[in-house]
């Protein structure tokens, strides 16, 4: 939540290290499974469905695994396969904000591979609707549990000027996932090769599983949890052997980081606790319903769930999930390429903008991602409607690169902002669980208010939300770039948001 220069004007950049771009790599391998289930089906859906033996003019399958070619579903049948990843990911999103704040961030990282890998093989070898729905389920609470635990890794093992670039690589792997998704679609969206498009979730779920194990607990956390050598230590390994880390040390208002160098990494639990730091001697933390109702904390949850709220009602998965059915009239040989095209520039533009929300702060960002999504809906519409394909085309980029100026990575930075250690578990969880309800209730009743409405104008009714999501974001959302503490953000004296 600081300016863009350290300590003596001298640029956060340089605390980057290898280590640290290892860290957050693997990290985010976690987003992009999120991404990436996200948009598995969007380019097969007409093969799995059996309404298609391809989506390009070549039809050259292989048909070699004794499992069905496709399995037969109408609209509301692949609705709910698609949807139920969603519900999954609220239920995983419920439980890794009280799991990661009691066990740690790295055990709830290493949880999660669990179900990415077991997810994805339901999924590759389903033979009906039930199994692949409980493939995705499984998907979904892998990718719900990532997105809460993985942000608030970020942020505590990043360099504090450095918080909104390196909190925007989270949106950057979920758009990397997408657009992995989207590319193995368009080339394997035929016979039984749809199947090898939900594998590959697999393979990179054990991908990470070797990864993590190089991956090291965040130093705050720690800190906070009974064991500030060893936070020291890991601190120190992620900023180099040279860098200067007392000053982000006592930025944590954790007692006993101060002066312990002398304790070594084999000390023993009596050792800490004659010391006064044992595993039992953790900072509090508040609940998911606790901190909803603490008085100091209810803003930030109001906040967090509002904005995450936004992202997705918005309509940025109508396009990530359905937009090659969507587009499929107006576009009938190119809509799958289209969708490849709109991912790349998703892509693109995410990666382009991640320095924003720390050059012009969290709140602009957001501004100006909300109107831009909420103009292109309107002519998105119209595009629709009228059968205009180049203003639908354009419409549809144009929404996609206002998504990632700020409704794209902001979210996922704010709830690590605006409250303190004890309560960022509960927040991260409850900011995550708005956001699978309403990308279930996008991917479930998108298809059918669709249909119902008229082909294009449910973009009418995106645009209405977003003039309401920029009221909300102009009179409820407090700046956090720049600000040194949560108390700053809300302004506010530091002994008045402690737990009781």
């Amino acid at each position: 939540m600081q300016p863009s220069q350290g300590a003596g004007g001298r640029s956060w950049t340089r605390e980057i290290t290898p280590y640290l771009v290892v860290l957050v790599a693997v990290a985010t391998i976690g987003p992009l499974q999120f991404g990436y289930h996200l948009a598995e089906l969007n380019a097969p859906q007409d093969i799995i469905t059996c309404e298609k033996k391809s989506i390009s003019s070549s039809s050259k399958s292989s048909t070699s695994l004794d499992i069905p070619q496709c399995i037969p579903m109408n609209t509301g049948q692949f609705g709910l396969v698609s949807s139920i990843f969603t519900l999954g990911g609220l239920f995983g999103a419920l439980c890794a904000g009280p799991i990661s704040s009691r066990y740690g961030r790295l055990l709830t990282m290493r949880l999660t591979t669990i179900f990415f890998v077991v997810g994805p093989a339901f999924e590759a070898l389903a033979p009906s609707i039930p199994s692949f729905s409980v493939g995705r389920f499984f998907s979904g609470i892998g990718a719900g549990a990532a997105v809460v635990v993985v942000p608030i890794y970020i942020s505590e093992i990043s360099p504090p000027e450095g918080k909104g670039f390196f909190g925007a690589m989270t949106q950057v792997m979920t758009t990397l996932g997408i657009f992995t998704a989207q590319l193995l679609g368009y080339y394997l969206s035929r016979g039984q090769l749809w199947r090898l498009i939900l594998a590959v979730a697999g393979v990179i779920g054990l991908l990470q599983a070797l990864g993590l194990t190089y991956v090291i607990e965040s130093p705050k956390w720690m800190a906070a949890n009974g064991n500030p050598a060893r936070a020291k230590k890991n601190l120190q390994n992620i900023r180099g052997q040279g860098a200067i880390i007392e000053g982000e040390v006592d930025s944590w208002g954790v007692e006993g980081t101060r002066g312990e160098e002398e304790e070594g990494l084999l000390d023993s639990p009596g050792d800490l606790s004659r010391r006064g730091f044992s595993p039992s001697a953790r900072q509090a933390h508040l609940g998911f319903i606790e901190v909803a109702f603490h008085p100091h904390y209810r803003p930030a949850i109001i906040v967090v769930v509002g904005v995450m709220l936004a992202q997705q009602l918005c309509g940025i998965n109508s396009i990530i999930m359905y937009s090659v059915s969507l587009l499929s009239q107006l576009l009938p040989t190119t809509s799958a390429l289209l969708s490849v095209g709109v991912s790349a520039v998703n892509l693109i533009a995410t990666i382009a903008c991640a320095p924003l929300a720390d050059r012009w702060g969290r709140k602009p960002c957001l501004l100006l991602s909300i109107a831009g999504m909420g103009t292109s809906s309107l002519f998105l519409a119209l595009g629709i409607i009228y059968s205009l394909a180049p203003l639908s085309a354009i419409a549809t980029l144009t929404f996609v690169l206002s998504f990632a100026t700020g409704l794209g990575p902001v979210p996922f930075i704010l709830a690590s902002e605006l409250v303190e250690q004890e309560a960022v578990g509960a927040a991260q969880g409850w900011a995550l669980a708005a956001n699978w309800t309403a990308t279930f209730v996008v991917a479930q009743f998108f298809p059918v208010l669709n249909a119902w409405m008229g082909k294009g104008k449910v973009y009418f009714l995106f645009a209405g939300l977003a003039v309401g999501f920029f009221g909300f974001v102009t009179l409820f959302v407090p700046e956090t770039s720049g600000k040194k503490s949560v108390d700053e953000v809300w302004g506010r004296k530091a002994a008045e948001r402690r737990v009781d």
